[in-house]
């Protein structure tokens, strides 16, 4: 449990950060936040998530998290995509060590450095918005009130931003960032769909698959596709 005085130290947090919630600026200063307030935590990454092929990192409190949340979207598996996907945190204290769990995950966390991940979804009641990455470059498990902080962090994140989504529904506002997004693999995985005549689903398998075997983010290669520098007729191709 965490004590009244304690929770309004962890809103704080999330309250005086920097910028509009839902914004790029907000989402690192959030991060950082986070990082400053739970014990033996060295990076944070705040993403939005609805589907598999739907996710939007609004920040990250260190450049080497940020691809490692980048890597979770490309391959699609990891401690973040798996907390959301359940609806519970998913405590990883020994990164390599769950190479059975997230084969190809885990060597790209352990390529930089990280040794333990957290994820925490961000969710209220039955509305899931994404996840709360912890990461740490030393391997074990978070003290009980750590875990139970980082709870409560990531309710008081979502509730921070299901109020702006509530109060831009009302103004007619757009409160996600697009420009630099992962609104770009929406589009560019249109465009695959209506190229091929394939589903939307087959289309981003097909974007992941080519990410993969070339060694970028999904991201890049949609952008690639966009700009016509690339095209994607089959899974790796």
């Amino acid at each position: 449990m965490v004590d009244e005085d304690r929770r309004s130290a962890l809103w704080r947090a999330v309250a005086d950060a920097a910028g509009t919630p839902g914004q790029g600026t907000w989402g690192r200063s959030v991060c950082r936040n986070c990082v400053d307030i739970l014990d033996g935590i060295d990076a944070a990454t705040v993403t939005l998530r609805a589907t598999a092929s739907a996710q939007d990192m609004l920040g990250a409190s260190a450049e080497w998290a940020g691809l490692l949340e980048d890597q979770q979207y490309t391959l699609g598996e990891g401690p973040g995509i798996q907390a959301f996907t359940q609806g519970t945190p998913v405590l990883v204290d020994d990164l390599p060590a769950a190479d059975s769990r997230w084969p190809i995950f885990a060597e790209a966390a352990q390529a930089a450095g990280a040794a333990a991940m957290f994820a925490f979804p961000l969710q209220l009641g039955a509305i899931a918005l994404g996840t709360l990455d912890l990461y740490r470059r030393t391997p074990g498990a978070l003290p009980a009130g750590t875990v139970a902080e980082a709870a409560t962090l990531a309710d008081l994140i979502a509730l921070a931003l299901l109020a702006r989504a509530d109060r831009a529904e009302a103004t007619g506002q757009d409160w996600l960032r697009r420009t630099g997004s992962y609104h770009d693999v929406h589009i560019a995985t249109g465009i695959l769909a209506a190229r091929h005549s394939i589903s939307l689903a087959d289309a981003f398998v097909r974007l992941r698959a080519h990410a993969f075997g070339r060694g970028a983010s999904v991201l890049d290669s949609a952008r690639d596709v966009i700009a016509r520098r690339i095209d994607v007729t089959e899974p790796g191709e």
